[in-house]
């Protein structure tokens, strides 16, 4: 079965928001602070509401004066000392200050994004200059400008978990002890689509109908619902294909709801189209994260006790997600793979003049695997401890499962060493010094990195994932869920689990990313958790799908209903049968249309289920090559092993790993959102100054996979979206330091480019 989307986006007749138009629609271009830190005094839209083609400039006092709330952000769990996170109030469109470079300041809308954006070169705005305060140490440091009332010092969260005495005491009698601080910077998420929005208000019913790439509907249904006090039912988002997300189109954005406020103004459709530079200012970025870590080991190499001291700078507001990717997120797992009886994390969340920071694919997982991973290979290296027998001998064994950590989190099955042997044979570890010493003939320095990982799939917000079966007047089975492919494959895989259930080809069974018109329960697309959370759902479908039709075709075949089996894709009774699909086609002359409403056709049927989050693992290892003379790095090998519990599109998985790793190596060895110190200007705002990875930065990738199934949902998947980048942050960077140990560098920090690794080489070559 060959992955069904990919015909179609690969002849170009994919649908995107941009894409879509409604009858009488406006456009709309949205102003922007160009200073980090300052007090609005005026805005003066007079001038540019006069403009040819204008209907209407919203500023943020209308934001005030239409009475909708905050955009959403912040945690709901206590920090140190049972404190409440500080979450300033955020408007749509700056009011009092603006509080990075790119936050809105008003809305135009005219007759044409062109006529939109020249009048909005008109408005003018009155400054009182503050000072930015860019970075987590600029932030907290005494004395530094205040950004929010409501946050003094700057300092949005504090938060702790752990035994601090057991870890202290661990630390005291430990034989050896390693420390490391590591930094993974700031990130633009850049989806090849950038963020679209469309909005139409219907006055009578009093319903706004959006159009948006978004990674689930709920979710941003909610969050809509929350802002302007309508209730979630009047609320209808329509999504077709969407673009990439990476974490950061599952929320409400400042724009979108300015221009559902204009549309409901205006009593017209409102579309505004982001720009790539628009995309890099404004949208939430990801990491930024500060991790120093300390290992305890006793003689033999054991590990005693691990602790963390965090630093989070998630930019000017709360977002989602922003403060919890800091602090609970990279703490769920920061033991990896490894069984250590003590463990602390400490964690300050802090306000800076710039983009506020959200969920970026895997959302502190892969910063915690990076950090543990790096740390493993200093301790290795610094008490001359081989780097893969140190991780055999604290591996959690097999027979320890289910295995509780020493923070709470609970890993049901998993056989981690396994998996780290099947990748050594698979990347060929024993052979790696014979090509190091070739490459040393030929001038270049060479090195392996290896890294043992685990991270946790999302539960879910919502209480359970529901899905729904519905036949069209054709007979051809129509699936709903509210589950969102951003090039997950959800077409692919959703279809086979079903058709695998019924025994059936799969040309008349067809996935549907929800409806707008029926609210499904369910989660959206994140955290690697749609296949085995909705994937689950689809798998207790097909029983069901099977018992609806039974009574109609006992019915059929003229049979007790207790004669008949279902095989083959058939009932059958005696030497009788009816085709499951012939069956369908026969009951569906009262069906109307291919609206999913209960009770439409008389095979009809729901299923839904409630599954918590799986521990998906792996061991990559990366090999490079380093041209020391300009400091450029070849990735000339790559291996994965991932455990993603029973895979049900192998392609897909590979997919998803490809991906995954090469997001990791483009923070490796790229990527970073930069911001001027002294005034918050982003500098690294467009691809000339932002590299993203480059598919020549890698010769080729091997992958592997060693499932082990989980019990904990009906699929026995894990998930596997965000092990690429979990894994490749560390491997690569482990095989860079093992290429530049022998010249004398100890210690590199991501991005790794070409200037910064010939400066490090010049400086170890010198020491």
């Amino acid at each position: 079965m060959l992955r069904r989307e990919d015909e179609r986006y690969l002849t170009g007749k994919g649908c995107y928001t941009a894409d879509r138009d409604l009858p009488g629609q406006l456009h709309a271009y949205v102003l922007r602070a160009d200073r980090a830190h300052a007090k609005v005094l005026r805005i003066d839209a007079a001038s540019a509401s006069k403009r040819p083609g204008v209907h209407l400039v919203l500023t943020g006092e209308d934001i005030r004066e239409s009475g909708w709330k905050s955009l959403p952000g912040g945690v709901a769990y206590e920090g140190v000392g049972g404190q409440k996170m500080r979450k300033p109030f955020w408007p749509a469109l700056a009011q009092d200050h603006v509080h990075y470079v790119g936050e809105p300041l008003a809305l135009v809308v005219a007759d044409s994004a062109v006529l939109a954006q020249d009048a909005a070169e008109a408005i003018a705005v009155e400054y009182d200059d503050l000072q930015p305060v860019v970075g987590f140490e600029n932030a907290t440091r005494a004395g530094a400008p205040q950004l929010h009332e409501e946050a003094p010092g700057n300092l949005a969260f504090e938060y702790e978990t752990g035994d601090r005495a057991a870890v202290e005491a661990a630390f005291a009698g430990a034989a050896l002890r390693t420390r490391l601080t590591v930094e993974s910077q700031r990130m633009v998420g850049n989806p090849i689509e950038p963020r679209a929005f469309l909005a139409a208000w219907d006055e009578k019913t009093g319903t706004f109908a959006v159009h948006t790439p978004t990674q689930g509907a709920n979710g941003m249904r909610a969050q809509f619902a929350e802002i302007t006090g309508l209730p979630r039912e009047r609320i209808r988002i329509i999504t077709q294909d969407v673009g990439g997300s990476f974490g950061i189109r599952a929320f409400a954005f400042a724009e979108h709801v300015a221009v559902m406020l204009a549309a409901k103004q205006l009593g017209r459709p409102v579309k505004w189209v982001a720009t790539r530079s628009e995309l890099f200012l404004s949208e939430n970025h990801g990491r930024a994260l500060t991790l120093c870590g300390e290992l305890a080991l006793d003689s033999d190499g054991r590990f005693l006790a691990l602790r963390f001291e965090d630093c989070a700078d998630i930019g000017a507001y709360a977002a989602p997600f922003g403060a919890q990717i800091g602090s609970r997120n990279i703490t769920i797992t920061m033991g990896g793979v490894y069984r250590i009886p003590a463990m602390y994390a400490h964690t300050r969340v802090a306000y800076t003049s710039t983009a506020p920071v959200s969920a970026y694919r895997g959302a502190g997982r892969p910063d915690i695997a990076y950090a543990i991973e790096r740390l493993v290979d200093h301790a290795a290296a610094e008490h001359g401890f081989d780097p893969i027998e140190l991780r055999r001998r604290n591996f959690v064994p097999t027979d320890a499962m289910p295995y509780r950590t020493a923070n709470g989190t609970t890993y049901d099955c998993g056989e981690f060493e396994a998996v780290m042997d099947k990748a050594l044979v698979l990347a060929d570890w024993k052979g790696f010094q014979a090509r190091r010493e070739h490459s040393a003939r030929t001038g270049r320095l060479r090195g392996i990195g290896l890294a043992t990982f685990l991270e946790i799939s999302a539960p879910g917000a919502a209480p359970k994932d529901q899905v729904y079966a519905r036949f069209d007047r054709e007979g051809s089975l129509n699936l709903y869920a509210a589950s969102q492919s951003s090039g997950q494959g959800h077409e692919t895989t959703f279809v086979r689990i079903v058709t695998e259930a019924l025994g059936v080809t799969d040309e008349s069974i067809h996935f549907h990313e929800s409806d707008p018109n029926v609210l499904v329960v369910g989660n959206g697309t994140g955290g690697s958790r749609s296949l085995h959370g909705t994937g689950s759902a689809f798998k207790l479908l097909g029983p069901k799908l099977v018992e609806t039709a039974k009574p109609h075709a006992a019915a059929a075949l003229g049979a007790d209903p207790a004669a008949v089996e279902y095989r083959d894709g058939a009932f059958r009774s005696g030497d009788r049968r009816v085709g499951y699909f012939e069956l369908a086609r026969k009951l569906a002359a009262p069906v109307s249309d291919k609206s999913p409403r209960p009770g439409a056709h008389p095979m009809d049927c729901d299923a839904e289920c409630s599954f918590g989050p799986t521990i998906p693992n792996g061991c990559h290892i990366a090999e490079v090559e380093i041209d020391p003379d300009t400091g450029e790095v070849d990735i000339v090998a790559y291996t994965t092993v991932d455990d993603a519990g029973n895979v049900i599109d192998h392609a897909s998985v590979e997919g998803q790993v490809h991906g995954g790793v090469m997001q990791g190596v483009g923070q490796v060895l790229g990527e970073h959102a930069v911001y001027d110190f002294e005034t918050g200007q982003l500098l690294s705002g467009s691809f000339l100054d932002y590299p993203m990875p480059r598919a020549d930065w890698m010769r080729g990738m091997r992958c592997g996979e060693h499932s082990v199934p989980t019990k904990t949902n009906a699929l026995g998947a894990k998930g596997v979206g965000e092990s690429g980048t979990s894994g490749a942050l560390p491997a690569v960077m482990n095989a860079i330091l093992c290429a530049v140990r022998p010249v004398g560098v100890r210690q590199l920090d991501m991005p790794v480019t070409p200037d910064r690794l010939w400066r490090a080489l010049r400086a170890g070559r010198k020491t």
